[in-house]
């Protein structure tokens, strides 16, 4: 919000505050319920006396233009909204009630610094792969026809070629075979977690996600009515036992895992831990949603991971995703599941959007195909664990003991608690934001407390010592 007087010498100051605010509610700037900045700043804005400030408001008070509360402020009544100049809809309303939360203000900040200082801030936030990082691989020149003529081989399920590649891959990296129809296409992960908390759940069902996990980041579960119970993880994965003491107090529905390389804490769910806790999920028949996207990133790849799907084929919905190979963009993922569940699934997506564009997946059908694939993952491995070791050399180099965190063994990130901050609260990471350090809080994945996710997809040898050397300086400021 822009606040600036109009050049009007025939109104007295307060008049032209009044006029002003009027104004914006009557242009939809300001929505009623808003709150409006505190008389101090607003005065230090407009470049007047806060006495000024305090007449004009209680002018529109006194015309219950706006409601003024002491030790609360000063907020636009929404039950004069549409008393000003004519009708105008509460939009307040609306977008207060509206299922999807607002957005993060840290998020919003730390979006806000990239565009700003883009050369001088460190981001090790950003959970995306760089560009160069994206395949080197040519795609093939297609007309607009050839991309028509594929169009017959696109069905509620996803491109059927580009199903059978996925069919291969999984084959060939887990002994797992599923058939094309038990495979949906998505336009990415997030779409296959959004229909299935839309479509096989109902607001007030209980499921229980690990803690921390970027699940608590997603708005998909608060949109969908859904009750929200944290399952504990140890360095084995999470919990069983915990998760038996949750289905008996709140009667479970699903559980939501991702335990291969977990984000944030990049943790590897131990193989006697994955076979207890889809042996606890099938004795209580409650489904688990196995979330995959770093299955393949694996720094020593010859030690084979088995997924929670091979387990139990049946109960474990599977969720990959091609975006942390191929890059965010590709927006390509898919979703393993009984065939009756994904043709549900497939035609509740039909309904909201119609489909998949067979752009994005003939392309990636072309890329997995590829003969370059497989030089392209074992550049990308190589590259992401060099990377890793870059930041934590630099963090032992100018915090020596000062950190901990477990060595990721796969995917993109490091889990470090930072001890000097172990009751640090979310303002308290402000303090990052103010050196241009960009990283994720653990309030951000459920987790409160001293304990961040860097993510090391995009350092330099460079760029990690200065994040190195800004952490230790945030850090010895707030001893």
């Amino acid at each position: 919000m822009i606040w600036r007087l109009e050049e009007r010498q025939d109104l007295p100051l307060y008049q032209q505050i009044i006029h002003l605010i009027e104004k914006q509610i009557s242009n939809g700037e300001i929505l009623p319920g808003e709150k409006l900045p505190p008389e101090r700043k607003l005065a230090a804005y407009l470049d007047v006396n806060r006495s000024t400030v305090v007449r004009a408001l209680d002018e529109l008070a006194a015309s219950g233009k706006v409601i003024r509360t002491q030790g609360s402020g000063t907020r636009i009544n929404e039950g004069k909204w549409g008393l000003l100049d004519s009708a105008k809809t509460n939009w307040r309303h609306y977008v207060d009630s509206g299922a999807f939360n607002a957005a993060n203000p840290y998020l919003d900040a730390i979006a806000a610094l990239k565009e700003a200082y883009p050369d001088e801030v460190i981001d090790l936030s950003a959970g995306e792969l760089p560009i160069e990082l994206t395949p080197q691989i040519a795609t093939p020149s297609l007309s607009w026809q050839s991309f028509l003529a594929e169009e017959k081989s696109n069905q509620s399920l996803g491109y059927l070629p580009l199903r059978q590649a996925i069919q291969k891959r999984m084959f060939e990296g887990t002994g797992l075979w599923r058939e094309t129809g038990q495979l949906l296409i998505t336009s990415g992960a997030q779409q296959a977690i959004f229909l299935i908390t839309q479509c096989l759940l109902r607001p007030g069902d209980a499921v229980a996600i690990e803690a921390p996990s970027y699940f608590y980041s997603l708005p998909l579960f608060q949109s969908a009515g859904l009750r929200i119970f944290a399952l504990p993880m140890d360095e084995a994965g999470a919990n069983p036992e915990a998760l038996e003491q949750l289905y008996r107090k709140h009667r479970i529905k699903m559980v939501f895992t991702n335990p291969t390389f977990q984000n944030p804490t990049g943790n590897l769910m131990t193989e006697s831990r994955r076979k207890a806790l889809v042996a606890l999920c099938a004795k209580l028949q409650i489904p688990i949603v196995e979330d995959d996207p770093f299955g393949e990133l694996h720094f020593q790849p010859d030690q084979k991971i088995t997924p929670l799907k091979k387990l139990d084929q049946e109960n474990v919905l599977y969720i990959g995703s091609l975006s942390k190979i191929l890059g965010s963009t590709t927006r390509i993922g898919w979703l393993d599941g009984p065939a009756a569940v994904v043709n549900r699934l497939a035609e509740a997506r039909q309904e909201m959007d119609f489909g998949l564009s067979i752009f994005p997946q003939v392309l990636a059908r072309f890329v997995l195909e590829s003969d370059l694939f497989e030089r392209h993952l074992t550049f990308l491995r190589a590259e992401l664990k060099k990377r890793r070791d870059l930041l934590v050399e630099a963090l032992e180099t100018y915090l020596p003991g000062e950190l901990r965190y477990k060595l990721p063994s796969g995917g993109f990130h490091l889990w470090v608690e930072l001890p000097a901050l172990s009751h640090a609260t979310a303002r308290d990471f402000n303090h990052f934001l103010d050196k241009k350090l960009l990283v994720m809080p653990g309030f951000v994945f459920g987790q409160k407390g001293g304990v961040m996710r860097l993510t090391f997809a995009r350092v330099t040898e460079k760029s990690a010592q200065t994040a190195a050397k800004r952490l230790a300086e945030i850090l010895e400021a707030e001893s």
